[in-house]
Protein backbone atom coordinates (compact mmCIF):
# COMPACT_ATOMS: atom_id res chain seq x y z
CA UNK A 1 0.00 0.00 0.00
CA UNK A 2 1.52 3.25 -0.95
CA UNK A 3 2.37 5.68 1.89
CA UNK A 4 0.18 8.67 2.70
CA UNK A 5 1.01 11.70 0.82
CA UNK A 6 2.12 14.93 2.73
CA UNK A 7 -0.39 17.43 3.85
CA UNK A 8 1.70 20.03 2.54
CA UNK A 9 4.57 19.88 0.47
CA UNK A 10 6.78 23.24 -1.13
CA UNK A 11 9.89 22.74 -2.91
CA UNK A 12 12.04 25.08 -4.37
CA UNK A 13 10.33 28.30 -3.49
CA UNK A 14 11.27 31.32 -4.14
CA UNK A 15 10.14 35.22 -3.88
CA UNK A 16 12.13 38.48 -4.85
CA UNK A 17 11.57 42.14 -3.91
CA UNK A 18 13.25 44.92 -5.63
CA UNK A 19 16.95 44.91 -3.79
CA UNK A 20 16.15 41.52 -1.82
CA UNK A 21 15.70 37.89 -2.64
CA UNK A 22 13.66 37.23 0.44
CA UNK A 23 13.21 33.29 -0.33
CA UNK A 24 15.75 30.85 -2.27
CA UNK A 25 14.55 27.44 -3.12
CA UNK A 26 13.18 27.13 0.05
CA UNK A 27 11.52 23.55 0.73
CA UNK A 28 9.16 22.96 3.23
CA UNK A 29 7.16 19.61 4.50
CA UNK A 30 4.03 18.99 6.95
CA UNK A 31 2.42 16.17 7.81
CA UNK A 32 -1.45 16.13 8.82
CA UNK A 33 -1.57 15.92 12.64
CA UNK A 34 1.75 17.26 13.47
CA UNK A 35 3.64 20.53 14.93
CA UNK A 36 6.04 21.61 12.15
CA UNK A 37 8.02 24.46 13.84
CA UNK A 38 9.62 27.22 11.86
CA UNK A 39 12.38 28.56 13.40
CA UNK A 40 15.08 31.81 11.93
CA UNK A 41 16.55 35.23 12.84
CA UNK A 42 14.53 38.07 12.14
CA UNK A 43 14.61 38.91 8.34
CA UNK A 44 15.17 34.80 7.88
CA UNK A 45 12.26 34.87 5.17
CA UNK A 46 9.66 33.15 7.37
CA UNK A 47 7.03 35.91 7.34
CA UNK A 48 7.69 35.52 3.51
CA UNK A 49 7.29 32.07 3.34
CA UNK A 50 4.28 31.94 5.64
CA UNK A 51 2.20 34.81 2.75
CA UNK A 52 2.96 32.57 0.28
CA UNK A 53 1.67 29.71 1.89
CA UNK A 54 -1.37 31.70 2.79
CA UNK A 55 -1.68 33.08 -0.96
CA UNK A 56 -0.76 36.58 0.03
CA UNK A 57 2.23 36.33 -1.98
CA UNK A 58 2.73 34.84 -5.77
CA UNK A 59 6.11 33.27 -5.84
CA UNK A 60 8.26 33.79 -8.29
CA UNK A 61 9.37 29.88 -8.93
CA UNK A 62 8.62 26.45 -7.26
CA UNK A 63 5.67 24.45 -6.59
CA UNK A 64 2.90 23.62 -4.24
CA UNK A 65 1.26 20.16 -3.86
CA UNK A 66 -1.78 19.51 -1.46
CA UNK A 67 -2.66 16.23 -0.44
CA UNK A 68 0.14 14.85 -3.41
CA UNK A 69 -1.79 17.16 -5.83
CA UNK A 70 -0.46 20.25 -7.24
CA UNK A 71 -1.83 23.70 -6.40
CA UNK A 72 -2.06 27.34 -6.67
CA UNK A 73 -3.00 29.72 -4.21
CA UNK A 74 -3.68 33.01 -5.95
CA UNK A 75 -5.37 34.68 -2.91
CA UNK A 76 -6.03 34.38 0.84
CA UNK A 77 -9.41 33.03 0.12
CA UNK A 78 -8.26 30.21 -2.43
CA UNK A 79 -5.88 28.92 0.86
CA UNK A 80 -8.74 29.29 2.95
CA UNK A 81 -10.89 27.15 1.12
CA UNK A 82 -8.43 24.79 0.69
CA UNK A 83 -8.40 24.52 4.38
CA UNK A 84 -5.40 26.66 4.78
CA UNK A 85 -6.00 29.59 7.77
CA UNK A 86 -3.03 31.57 8.98
CA UNK A 87 -3.43 33.42 12.45
CA UNK A 88 -0.66 36.57 12.24
CA UNK A 89 0.82 38.08 15.18
CA UNK A 90 -0.77 41.39 14.68
CA UNK A 91 -4.60 39.66 14.34
CA UNK A 92 -6.45 40.82 11.78
CA UNK A 93 -10.02 41.49 13.73
CA UNK A 94 -12.28 43.78 13.28
CA UNK A 95 -12.97 45.42 16.85
CA UNK A 96 -16.35 46.79 16.70
CA UNK A 97 -18.00 43.39 15.52
CA UNK A 98 -19.27 40.87 17.48
CA UNK A 99 -16.95 37.68 18.07
CA UNK A 100 -19.25 35.89 16.29
CA UNK A 101 -19.79 38.58 13.24
CA UNK A 102 -15.83 38.13 13.40
CA UNK A 103 -15.50 34.58 13.45
CA UNK A 104 -18.17 34.28 10.13
CA UNK A 105 -16.97 37.08 8.49
CA UNK A 106 -17.30 36.85 4.38
CA UNK A 107 -18.74 33.66 4.86
CA UNK A 108 -21.74 34.34 7.08
CA UNK A 109 -25.08 31.71 7.55
CA UNK A 110 -28.06 33.32 5.13
CA UNK A 111 -31.63 32.81 4.55
CA UNK A 112 -32.58 32.86 1.09
CA UNK A 113 -29.03 33.73 0.32
CA UNK A 114 -29.74 37.54 1.30
CA UNK A 115 -30.60 37.63 5.35
CA UNK A 116 -27.91 36.88 8.06
CA UNK A 117 -28.81 34.27 10.27
CA UNK A 118 -27.26 35.82 13.16
CA UNK A 119 -28.55 33.31 16.02
CA UNK A 120 -27.10 30.50 13.77
CA UNK A 121 -24.06 32.48 13.59
CA UNK A 122 -23.61 32.53 17.34
CA UNK A 123 -25.03 29.30 17.85
CA UNK A 124 -22.13 27.88 15.84
CA UNK A 125 -19.53 30.35 17.12
CA UNK A 126 -20.22 28.88 20.55
CA UNK A 127 -19.99 25.49 19.79
CA UNK A 128 -16.53 26.33 18.22
CA UNK A 129 -15.56 28.22 21.25
CA UNK A 130 -16.31 25.10 23.31
CA UNK A 131 -14.15 22.93 21.53
CA UNK A 132 -11.37 25.35 21.86
CA UNK A 133 -12.06 25.36 25.67
CA UNK A 134 -13.16 28.98 25.60
CA UNK A 135 -17.62 28.33 26.43
CA UNK A 136 -17.54 31.86 28.37
CA UNK A 137 -16.78 33.66 25.75
CA UNK A 138 -19.97 35.51 24.72
CA UNK A 139 -20.43 35.30 20.63
CA UNK A 140 -22.30 38.99 21.10
CA UNK A 141 -19.64 40.95 22.72
CA UNK A 142 -17.78 43.46 20.27
CA UNK A 143 -14.59 41.49 19.99
CA UNK A 144 -12.40 44.80 21.35
CA UNK A 145 -13.49 44.95 24.41
CA UNK A 146 -11.71 41.00 24.62
CA UNK A 147 -8.13 40.55 26.41
CA UNK A 148 -5.46 39.84 23.83
CA UNK A 149 -5.51 35.76 24.74
CA UNK A 150 -9.30 35.70 24.24
CA UNK A 151 -9.02 37.41 20.83
CA UNK A 152 -6.90 34.97 19.78
CA UNK A 153 -9.56 32.12 20.75
CA UNK A 154 -11.65 34.08 18.62
CA UNK A 155 -9.12 34.08 15.78
CA UNK A 156 -8.48 30.38 16.20
CA UNK A 157 -12.29 29.91 16.04
CA UNK A 158 -12.55 31.76 12.98
CA UNK A 159 -10.01 29.47 10.91
CA UNK A 160 -11.62 26.65 12.54
CA UNK A 161 -15.37 27.48 10.96
CA UNK A 162 -13.81 26.67 7.59
CA UNK A 163 -13.35 23.36 8.32
CA UNK A 164 -9.65 24.35 8.18
CA UNK A 165 -6.86 21.20 7.74
CA UNK A 166 -3.50 23.55 8.68
CA UNK A 167 -2.94 26.26 10.58
CA UNK A 168 0.34 28.64 10.71
CA UNK A 169 0.38 30.34 14.22
CA UNK A 170 2.58 33.37 13.83
CA UNK A 171 4.28 34.23 17.50
CA UNK A 172 0.90 33.32 18.94
CA UNK A 173 2.41 33.34 22.55
CA UNK A 174 4.21 36.66 21.93
CA UNK A 175 1.12 38.43 24.11
CA UNK A 176 0.35 35.72 26.52
CA UNK A 177 1.41 35.15 29.78
CA UNK A 178 2.57 31.44 30.88
CA UNK A 179 -0.89 30.18 31.68
CA UNK A 180 -2.00 31.63 28.52
CA UNK A 181 0.61 29.91 26.99
CA UNK A 182 -0.69 26.37 28.46
CA UNK A 183 -4.03 26.67 27.44
CA UNK A 184 -2.75 27.55 23.69
CA UNK A 185 -0.73 24.14 23.75
CA UNK A 186 -3.28 22.13 25.15
CA UNK A 187 -6.09 23.94 22.29
CA UNK A 188 -3.24 22.90 19.48
CA UNK A 189 -2.76 19.23 21.20
CA UNK A 190 -6.31 19.07 20.51
CA UNK A 191 -6.27 20.34 17.32
CA UNK A 192 -3.51 17.40 16.30
CA UNK A 193 -5.14 14.76 17.86
CA UNK A 194 -8.08 15.98 15.29
CA UNK A 195 -5.59 15.48 12.32
CA UNK A 196 -5.02 19.04 11.96
CA UNK A 197 -1.50 20.23 10.89
CA UNK A 198 -0.11 23.26 12.70
CA UNK A 199 2.96 25.69 11.43
CA UNK A 200 4.00 27.18 14.57
CA UNK A 201 6.49 30.19 14.06
CA UNK A 202 8.49 31.45 17.73
CA UNK A 203 11.58 32.34 18.27
CA UNK A 204 11.12 30.94 22.17
CA UNK A 205 13.27 27.59 21.60
CA UNK A 206 11.73 25.96 25.19
CA UNK A 207 8.54 26.35 23.51
CA UNK A 208 9.45 25.21 20.35
CA UNK A 209 10.34 21.97 22.43
CA UNK A 210 7.22 21.18 24.43
CA UNK A 211 4.72 21.79 21.36
CA UNK A 212 6.88 20.98 18.15
CA UNK A 213 7.21 17.76 16.10
CA UNK A 214 9.99 19.15 13.88
CA UNK A 215 11.40 21.98 13.10
CA UNK A 216 12.62 23.41 9.51
CA UNK A 217 14.95 26.38 10.30
CA UNK A 218 15.68 29.49 7.49
CA UNK A 219 18.76 31.29 7.38
CA UNK A 220 18.56 34.29 4.73
CA UNK A 221 16.04 32.68 2.31
CA UNK A 222 16.83 29.58 2.21
CA UNK A 223 16.12 25.93 4.84
CA UNK A 224 19.00 25.29 6.01
CA UNK A 225 17.56 22.42 7.90
CA UNK A 226 14.01 20.88 7.40
CA UNK A 227 12.36 17.68 9.37
CA UNK A 228 14.99 17.87 12.40
CA UNK A 229 13.33 16.39 15.96
CA UNK A 230 11.82 19.06 17.77
CA UNK A 231 12.78 17.98 21.35
CA UNK A 232 16.38 15.97 20.86
CA UNK A 233 18.24 18.19 18.65
CA UNK A 234 20.32 20.39 20.53
CA UNK A 235 19.89 23.77 21.64
CA UNK A 236 23.73 24.52 20.20
CA UNK A 237 22.80 22.51 16.99
CA UNK A 238 19.78 24.84 16.14
CA UNK A 239 21.59 28.19 17.10
CA UNK A 240 24.54 27.12 14.90
CA UNK A 241 21.91 26.94 11.62
CA UNK A 242 20.79 29.87 12.73
CA UNK A 243 23.56 31.94 13.05
CA UNK A 244 25.76 30.90 9.74
CA UNK A 245 26.45 33.63 6.95
CA UNK A 246 27.15 34.15 3.81
CA UNK A 247 27.37 37.93 3.98
CA UNK A 248 30.38 39.68 5.66
CA UNK A 249 29.86 43.09 6.98
CA UNK A 250 32.83 45.43 7.07
CA UNK A 251 32.67 47.44 10.04
CA UNK A 252 34.68 50.70 10.64
CA UNK A 253 36.85 49.94 13.52
CA UNK A 254 36.06 50.96 16.99
CA UNK A 255 38.47 52.94 19.20
CA UNK A 256 40.50 50.71 20.90
CA UNK A 257 40.73 50.11 24.99
CA UNK A 258 42.86 53.17 25.40
CA UNK A 259 40.64 55.17 24.10
CA UNK A 260 37.91 53.88 26.42
CA UNK A 261 35.05 56.94 26.52
CA UNK A 262 35.51 58.70 29.69
CA UNK A 263 33.84 61.38 31.73
CA UNK A 264 30.03 62.12 32.42
CA UNK A 265 27.10 60.16 30.26
CA UNK A 266 25.68 62.15 27.94
CA UNK A 267 22.42 59.96 28.11
CA UNK A 268 21.11 58.93 31.61
CA UNK A 269 18.19 56.26 31.87
CA UNK A 270 16.85 55.65 35.26
CA UNK A 271 13.91 53.33 36.44
CA UNK A 272 12.22 53.76 32.77
CA UNK A 273 9.40 51.37 32.48
CA UNK A 274 6.23 51.05 30.32
CA UNK A 275 3.98 47.62 31.65
CA UNK A 276 3.62 45.21 29.19
CA UNK A 277 6.48 46.37 27.23
CA UNK A 278 9.66 46.48 29.51
CA UNK A 279 11.13 46.48 33.06
CA UNK A 280 12.42 49.02 35.06
CA UNK A 281 15.47 50.01 33.06
CA UNK A 282 18.72 52.19 34.06
CA UNK A 283 21.46 52.29 31.66
CA UNK A 284 24.00 55.39 30.04
CA UNK A 285 25.01 55.98 26.91
CA UNK A 286 28.51 58.74 26.69
CA UNK A 287 30.17 61.08 24.53
CA UNK A 288 31.47 59.18 21.62
CA UNK A 289 30.01 55.55 22.60
CA UNK A 290 27.48 53.21 20.43
CA UNK A 291 25.58 51.09 22.94
CA UNK A 292 23.57 48.51 20.93
CA UNK A 293 20.48 46.49 22.61
CA UNK A 294 20.02 43.25 21.47
CA UNK A 295 16.89 41.22 21.59
CA UNK A 296 14.35 39.53 19.19
CA UNK A 297 10.88 41.23 18.24
CA UNK A 298 8.65 41.47 21.46
CA UNK A 299 12.15 42.33 23.75
CA UNK A 300 11.32 45.78 23.73
CA UNK A 301 14.17 47.08 22.16
CA UNK A 302 11.87 49.97 20.03
CA UNK A 303 9.43 50.84 22.97
CA UNK A 304 13.12 51.80 24.96
CA UNK A 305 13.90 54.08 22.02
CA UNK A 306 10.55 55.73 21.50
CA UNK A 307 9.71 55.59 24.71
CA UNK A 308 13.11 58.02 25.57
CA UNK A 309 12.20 60.00 22.49
CA UNK A 310 9.31 60.83 23.88
CA UNK A 311 6.77 59.28 21.36
CA UNK A 312 5.59 57.15 24.17
CA UNK A 313 4.96 57.98 27.95
CA UNK A 314 6.73 56.17 30.35
CA UNK A 315 4.61 54.71 33.59
CA UNK A 316 7.64 55.76 35.62
CA UNK A 317 11.51 56.96 35.32
CA UNK A 318 13.36 59.53 34.44
CA UNK A 319 15.57 60.32 31.26
CA UNK A 320 18.56 62.83 31.60
CA UNK A 321 20.76 64.71 29.00
CA UNK A 322 23.68 66.09 30.04
CA UNK A 323 22.60 65.62 33.68
CA UNK A 324 19.00 67.67 33.24
CA UNK A 325 15.87 65.78 33.23
CA UNK A 326 13.56 65.80 30.21
CA UNK A 327 10.38 66.20 30.55
CA UNK A 328 9.33 62.28 29.25
CA UNK A 329 6.08 61.95 26.98
CA UNK A 330 7.21 64.93 24.78
CA UNK A 331 8.84 64.36 21.10
CA UNK A 332 9.38 68.41 21.62
CA UNK A 333 11.07 68.18 24.68
CA UNK A 334 13.45 65.37 23.77
CA UNK A 335 14.48 67.22 20.44
CA UNK A 336 14.89 70.20 22.31
CA UNK A 337 17.16 68.51 24.85
CA UNK A 338 19.46 67.28 22.04
CA UNK A 339 17.78 63.57 21.45
CA UNK A 340 16.87 62.68 17.46
CA UNK A 341 15.23 59.44 16.36
CA UNK A 342 15.83 57.51 13.02
CA UNK A 343 12.94 55.32 13.31
CA UNK A 344 12.37 51.86 12.24
CA UNK A 345 10.00 52.75 9.20
CA UNK A 346 11.74 55.81 8.30
CA UNK A 347 9.24 56.08 5.00
CA UNK A 348 5.96 55.99 7.26
CA UNK A 349 7.61 57.92 10.33
CA UNK A 350 10.67 60.21 9.49
CA UNK A 351 10.52 61.04 5.77
CA UNK A 352 8.25 63.61 4.11
CA UNK A 353 8.42 61.73 0.70
CA UNK A 354 7.13 63.98 -1.55
CA UNK A 355 9.15 67.10 -0.25
CA UNK A 356 12.93 67.40 -1.24
CA UNK A 357 16.33 66.52 0.78
CA UNK A 358 16.32 69.93 1.79
CA UNK A 359 12.78 70.20 3.39
CA UNK A 360 14.02 66.92 5.09
CA UNK A 361 17.00 67.43 6.39
CA UNK A 362 15.78 71.27 7.64
CA UNK A 363 12.72 70.49 9.13
CA UNK A 364 13.79 69.85 12.35
CA UNK A 365 15.53 73.43 12.13
CA UNK A 366 13.37 75.66 10.73
CA UNK A 367 13.62 78.05 13.38
CA UNK A 368 17.35 78.78 12.67
CA UNK A 369 16.48 80.28 8.87
CA UNK A 370 13.22 82.27 9.87
CA UNK A 371 13.69 86.13 9.18
CA UNK A 372 10.42 87.91 10.40
CA UNK A 373 7.91 85.16 9.93
CA UNK A 374 9.36 83.63 6.39
CA UNK A 375 12.01 80.99 5.77
CA UNK A 376 15.20 81.98 4.42
CA UNK A 377 15.31 79.50 1.38
CA UNK A 378 18.88 80.59 0.58
CA UNK A 379 20.01 79.94 3.97
CA UNK A 380 17.98 76.56 4.34
CA UNK A 381 19.29 75.06 1.16
CA UNK A 382 23.07 75.97 2.51
CA UNK A 383 22.67 74.16 5.89
CA UNK A 384 21.06 70.96 4.39
CA UNK A 385 23.75 71.18 1.70
CA UNK A 386 26.46 71.09 4.26
CA UNK A 387 24.84 68.67 6.65
CA UNK A 388 24.63 66.16 3.38
CA UNK A 389 27.76 66.43 2.05
CA UNK A 390 29.32 65.40 5.53
CA UNK A 391 27.75 62.41 5.29
CA UNK A 392 28.07 61.98 1.64
CA UNK A 393 24.54 61.47 0.13
CA UNK A 394 24.31 60.85 -3.25
CA UNK A 395 22.96 62.34 -5.25
CA UNK A 396 24.79 65.66 -4.55
CA UNK A 397 21.36 67.31 -4.78
CA UNK A 398 19.45 68.36 -2.34
CA UNK A 399 16.83 69.82 -4.46
CA UNK A 400 15.78 66.21 -5.34
CA UNK A 401 12.71 64.57 -3.79
CA UNK A 402 13.67 62.44 -1.02
CA UNK A 403 11.47 59.66 -2.71
CA UNK A 404 13.94 59.03 -5.27
CA UNK A 405 17.08 57.99 -3.77
CA UNK A 406 17.80 54.51 -2.36
CA UNK A 407 17.04 52.93 1.10
CA UNK A 408 20.90 54.47 2.18
CA UNK A 409 20.64 57.68 1.30
CA UNK A 410 17.21 58.27 2.32
CA UNK A 411 18.52 57.22 5.76
CA UNK A 412 21.55 59.71 5.51
CA UNK A 413 18.82 61.84 4.92
CA UNK A 414 17.46 61.44 8.27
CA UNK A 415 20.94 61.38 9.50
CA UNK A 416 21.85 64.96 8.12
CA UNK A 417 18.56 66.38 9.75
CA UNK A 418 20.03 65.41 13.42
CA UNK A 419 23.24 66.42 12.38
CA UNK A 420 22.18 70.06 11.01
CA UNK A 421 20.01 70.66 14.64
CA UNK A 422 22.81 69.93 16.44
CA UNK A 423 21.77 66.32 18.70
CA UNK A 424 23.65 65.40 21.70
CA UNK A 425 21.97 61.87 21.14
CA UNK A 426 21.27 59.78 18.39
CA UNK A 427 18.53 57.05 18.45
CA UNK A 428 19.15 54.46 15.66
CA UNK A 429 16.24 51.46 15.05
CA UNK A 430 17.04 49.74 12.77
CA UNK A 431 19.52 51.56 10.86
CA UNK A 432 20.18 49.54 7.85
CA UNK A 433 16.64 48.37 7.11
CA UNK A 434 15.91 47.86 3.24
CA UNK A 435 19.36 48.83 2.45
CA UNK A 436 21.67 46.75 0.10
CA UNK A 437 24.46 45.11 1.51
CA UNK A 438 26.99 47.66 -0.22
CA UNK A 439 25.77 50.51 1.15
CA UNK A 440 25.52 49.08 4.69
CA UNK A 441 29.06 50.08 5.18
CA UNK A 442 29.22 53.12 4.23
CA UNK A 443 26.65 53.72 6.96
CA UNK A 444 28.81 51.95 9.55
CA UNK A 445 31.02 54.59 8.47
CA UNK A 446 28.61 57.34 8.84
CA UNK A 447 27.53 56.12 12.24
CA UNK A 448 30.82 55.45 13.97
CA UNK A 449 32.31 58.99 12.22
CA UNK A 450 28.87 61.21 14.41
CA UNK A 451 30.15 59.28 17.10
CA UNK A 452 33.89 60.20 16.96
CA UNK A 453 32.40 63.63 16.87
CA UNK A 454 31.38 63.29 20.40
CA UNK A 455 27.41 62.32 19.48
CA UNK A 456 26.08 59.36 21.87
CA UNK A 457 24.60 56.73 19.88
CA UNK A 458 21.98 54.31 21.12
CA UNK A 459 21.25 51.43 18.64
CA UNK A 460 18.73 48.92 17.66
CA UNK A 461 18.96 46.40 15.71
CA UNK A 462 17.48 42.63 14.76
CA UNK A 463 20.61 41.62 13.31
CA UNK A 464 23.00 40.49 16.06
CA UNK A 465 26.48 40.72 13.90
CA UNK A 466 25.32 44.38 12.98
CA UNK A 467 25.07 45.05 16.91
CA UNK A 468 28.31 43.67 17.28
CA UNK A 469 30.45 44.70 14.82
CA UNK A 470 29.13 48.57 15.51
CA UNK A 471 28.42 48.83 19.18
CA UNK A 472 30.92 49.70 21.68
CA UNK A 473 29.34 48.25 24.35
CA UNK A 474 25.74 46.07 24.14
CA UNK A 475 22.75 45.36 26.19
CA UNK A 476 21.19 42.08 25.69
CA UNK A 477 17.21 42.06 26.02
CA UNK A 478 14.76 39.44 26.33
CA UNK A 479 10.85 40.10 27.00
CA UNK A 480 11.54 43.53 28.23
CA UNK A 481 13.99 42.86 30.70
CA UNK A 482 18.48 43.64 30.32
CA UNK A 483 19.38 39.99 30.95
CA UNK A 484 23.37 40.87 30.14
CA UNK A 485 25.49 43.57 29.45
CA UNK A 486 29.22 43.23 27.76
CA UNK A 487 31.95 45.25 25.81
CA UNK A 488 30.65 43.82 22.47
CA UNK A 489 34.40 42.66 21.92
CA UNK A 490 33.76 40.39 24.54
CA UNK A 491 30.42 38.54 22.68
CA UNK A 492 29.62 36.39 19.73
CA UNK A 493 26.44 35.92 18.08
CA UNK A 494 26.19 31.90 19.29
CA UNK A 495 25.96 33.61 23.13
CA UNK A 496 23.15 36.46 22.11
CA UNK A 497 21.11 33.84 20.67
CA UNK A 498 21.57 31.71 23.47
CA UNK A 499 21.15 34.84 26.22
CA UNK A 500 17.33 36.08 23.97
CA UNK A 501 16.25 32.49 24.00
CA UNK A 502 17.37 30.73 26.72
CA UNK A 503 18.56 32.86 29.66
CA UNK A 504 17.80 33.73 32.55
CA UNK A 505 18.51 37.59 33.95
CA UNK A 506 22.13 37.78 35.20
CA UNK A 507 24.48 39.93 36.48
CA UNK A 508 27.76 41.81 34.60
CA UNK A 509 29.86 44.76 34.52
CA UNK A 510 28.88 44.90 38.38
CA UNK A 511 24.86 45.20 37.61
CA UNK A 512 22.12 43.82 34.46
CA UNK A 513 22.00 47.49 32.64
CA UNK A 514 25.46 49.30 34.15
Amino acid sequence: MAPEPPLLSMSGITKSFPGVRALDGVDLEVQAGEVHCLLGQNGAGKSTLIKVLAGAHQPDTGRLHWRGEPVTLRSPIAAMRLGIATIYQELDLVEHLSVAENVHLGHEPTAAGFFVRRRAARSSTAQLLSRLGHPEIDPARPVGELPAAQQQIVSMARALSHDVRLIVMDEPSAALDPEEVDNLFRIVAGLTDDGVAVVYISHRLEEIRRIGDRVTVLKDGRAVAGGLPARSTPTREMVALMTGRNVEYVFPDRPGPAAAREGDPVLQVRGLVREGEFAPLDLQVRAGEIVGLAGLVGSGRSEILETIYGARKPMAGQVLVDGRPVRTGSVRAAVSAGLGLAPEERKAQALLMLESVTRNVSVSSLSRFARAGWIDRGAERGAARAATRELSLRPDNPAVPVRTLSGGNQQKAVLARWLLRGCRVLLLDEPTRGVDVGARAELYAVVRGLADEGIAVLLVSSEVPEVLGLADRVLVLREGRVVHTAPARDLDEHRVLDLVMDAHPVASEGSPAS
